[in-house]
């Protein structure tokens, strides 16, 4: 990456600005290239996910039950991104706490890699405690590269950040996939940690063209707060261990105790948490306005996600099972398909930073109210689109590969729209009070979300019907058209948010 970093002049008060990562301050390439890494080793892992479970030579379940712990795997780990906030908040900092992060996810993909069922679950717990800690910090430290939230470089930053994501998750399926579906499932578990590894190298040689403030903890626990967080994170522990033990050794214990209990966790601690924030006295009048028009914006991504991470549950399960997957008579592994929305994201992103830069300077861009609802309607569509195949496959034909292309090239459009848009607009409404937290609250959207897809697979329903494919399709179209309906209102309470 040497050779895109450009000199400029100094830009005083701007960390970085001296040496440039196509335009924006040099710890963005650091963070780029730990994130390209992490993602490779993440999204690898996710595309196998799915198809692992439901295979005869992986875990040999049923389609439902897969998806339900796809969704709730996926839940956990952005549930996890707010403790991973806290934990930077009170204890360690942004950075150290990424870096703690890239060693758990590693030890979490290693495990994966032993053939052992009963290690399974454990390696996908390690994995989702690692993303937790480090998906809202390293975030966090995006924002912290830049000159406070009217920047005018910002948006355009976490968009060249969001590439950084897209390419690794590309390159994972093609590697990652392709050795684990064709050779052994547990060797490409094994790439996975390998790509954590070199993430991990990435972040530590690089740490010095990072912002001083994410070394900082911005709020450090006292003594007394240290020992009560510990005493009752024993007690909770000791509870769970408790409670299961009697729970398995009555020979109750079914994959259900623990799926439900996550799901119900997904969608309840969302609210709870949002609620605590709003009732928090200390937030004064601006603060609380923006953290109501943030409700509209959380909501919206709920529903958005909700469909969106079906890409790798649902539509992919589809394929699997119905769709031709083959290209001029040439069959390709499943697990590609995941590779075509970061794709089109590194094709598609620089020409939707460069869009709404030409349309800022002519005063013509859209406020972050009309780009989420533009998001919910093309996620929606997506869905519809997700109609024609399923009609296909429902005649006792398999479904071109082509349609679901389609549906990942809508949604990567409606992403877009509202995901790089989403992480920017949390780091400048965030209150100060809660800082990193704030992007575990963003992240805790895609719990709600997914936690939502997971609670109606484990209550049986087949999402790969037509008449809930539908439904979603119609739910998503209908949340759009309420944000737009309701968009200067929104605008309003943000304040001097633009």
């Amino acid at each position: 990456m040497a050779s895109s970093l450009t000199k400029d002049s100094a830009i005083p008060g701007i960390p970085g600005s001296e040496r440039t990562f196509f335009g924006h301050p040099r710890g963005l390439a650091t963070l780029f290239m730990t994130e390209m890494w992490e993602r490779f080793s993440y999204y690898g892992m996710k595309a196998l996910l799915p198809l692992y479970l439901v295979a005869p030579g992986g875990l040999h379940l049923s389609a439902a039950t897969a998806t339900a712990i796809y969704s709730v795997y996926l839940s956990l780990v952005y549930l996890l991104a707010l403790p991973g906030g806290w934990f930077a908040d009170r204890v360690l900092g942004p950075r150290r706490t990424v870096a703690v992060a890239g060693t758990v996810i590693m030890l979490g993909h290693l495990t994966l890699a032993l053939p052992n069922a009963g290690t399974f679950y454990a390696g996908l717990g390690l994995v989702a405690i690692g993303s937790g800690l480090l998906k809202a910090n390293i975030s966090t430290m995006v924002g912290h590269l830049y000159d406070g939230p009217d920047d005018p470089r910002r948006d355009g930053g976490f968009t060249v950040f969001y590439i950084g994501i897209n390419l690794g998750a590309f390159a994972a399926p093609l590697v990652i996939g392709t050795v684990g579906e064709n050779v052994n499932w547990h060797f490409g578990f094994a790439l996975a940690a390998l790509g954590m590894a070199l993430g991990l190298t990435q972040f530590l040689l690089g740490g010095r063209h990072l912002s001083a403030r994410s070394s900082l903890v911005p709020t450090p626990l006292s003594a007394a707060e240290k020992a009560a967080t510990l005493r009752k994170s024993a007690f909770w522990a000791a509870l769970a261990v408790v409670f299961y033990a009697v729970v398995g050794f009555s020979g109750h214990y079914t994959l259900n105790w623990l799926l439900v209990p996550i799901t119900l966790a997904g969608l309840l601690i969302p609210v709870l948490v949002i609620a605590r924030i709003k009732r928090d006295r200390e937030l004064d009048r601006a603060e609380q306005s923006k953290m109501s028009a943030y409700i509209w914006f959380f909501v919206a991504a709920a529903v958005f996600w909700m469909i969106y991470d079906q890409g790798g549950s649902t539509v992919s399960l589809f394929a699997e099972s119905s769709a031709d997957n083959t290209v001029f008579g040439w069959e390709f592994p499943v697990s590609w398909y995941q590779s075509v929305n970061p794709v089109m994201i590194m094709a598609l992103a620089p020409l939707f930073a460069w869009a709404w830069l030409a349309l800022a300077r002519r005063g013509k861009e859209p406020s972050t109210a009309v780009k989420f609802a533009m998001g919910l309607v093309l996620i929606g569509a997506s869905f519809f689109l997700f109609l024609a195949p399923l009609a296909i496959a429902d005649g006792g034909h398999k479904a071109a590969a082509l349609w679901l292309v389609g549906i990942y090239f809508v949604q990567t459009v409606g992403e877009l729209t509202l995901s790089p848009v989403g992480l920017s607009v949390t780091t400048k409404m965030a209150p100060a009070k809660y800082a990193s937290q704030m992007m575990g609250v963003w992240f805790l959207a895609v719990t709600a979300g997914d936690a939502t897809t997971g609670l109606l697979s484990i209550a049986g329903v087949d999402l790969n019907k037509t008449a809930i494919v539908a439904l979603e399709a119609a739910l998503a179209a209908v949340a759009g058209a309420a944000v737009w309906m309701y968009r200067r209102k929104v605008k309003a309470l943000m304040g001097d948010v633009h």
